[in-house]
């Protein structure tokens, strides 16, 4: 396994610790809000910390909501809440954005901003689908749940977002074992290695969107709604 994480940073495939380390001291960290901060090394300490929205995608995302101007957003899937509240933060003060998992955030002066929908995602989607003006009214979205579903949201989001609207898919690249032989896919991890190909590919070539696959953090899919 070594050899072959050797062999894939010699081609560029892989970034090294030591130069994703460099990324978040220089560009990442001096920038994070303190309650972001806060919340990420509250979230250090649990055992399944990497499951958390990378610090780096974070600042992606932060990004993109400003350059669609976003107002009104939707994210599926929460963990301890990193992306979330850093969707709060960015978005103005008179918007919403729509929470479908369980919450814990009740904190950092922005819990009027967040409408929760404790549920399981695909069916609380069908229902704000039948509200006629959900139709076309989100601006960004973002996906961080089951792999397995990953297209039967991107069906809904479809559906959801405006012409012009931003939905991030993460986890795209599950810890690089999207390119692994399967005998080096650690165990853990082998349940979504196929449904994130199949999902990756799927929206390759899916023409209402434009797509940009960036590795960042565990790699994120981003995908513009162009009809």
């Amino acid at each position: 396994m070594e050899q072959y994480t050797k062999t894939l940073l010699s081609k560029g495939l892989l970034q090294s610790e030591d130069l994703y380390r460099y990324i978040l001291e220089t560009s990442v960290y001096p920038r994070e809000p303190e309650p972001l901060k806060e919340l990420r090394h509250a979230t250090a300490g649990h055992p399944r910390a990497r499951l958390a929205t990378s610090p780096d995608a974070g600042q992606l995302m932060a990004m993109l909501l400003k350059l669609v101007n976003a107002k009104k957003a939707i994210e599926v899937g929460v963990y301890t809440g990193y992306s979330l509240l850093l969707t709060a933060l960015t978005i103005p003060e008179d918007c919403k954005t729509f929470e479908i998992g369980l919450p814990i955030i009740k904190k950092a002066g922005v819990a009027d901003k967040i409408h929760f929908i404790e549920s399981e995602a695909l069916p609380a989607l069908d229902q704000l689908l039948q509200n006629t003006e959900n139709e076309g009214s989100f601006d960004f979205a973002f996906v961080d749940a089951d792999k397995g579903n990953y297209w039967n949201y991107h069906e809904r989001m479809m559906k959801l977002l405006k012409v012009g609207g931003v939905v991030v898919y993460d986890n795209t690249l599950w810890s690089g074992t999207v390119i692994l032989p399967d005998e080096l896919v650690p165990e853990n991890l082998k349940q979504w290695k196929e449904p994130t190909i199949e999902f990756n590919k799927l929206v390759a070539v899916d023409p209402r969107v434009q797509l940009s696959h960036a590795s960042v953090g565990d790699g994120m899919a981003i995908c513009t709604r162009l009809y």
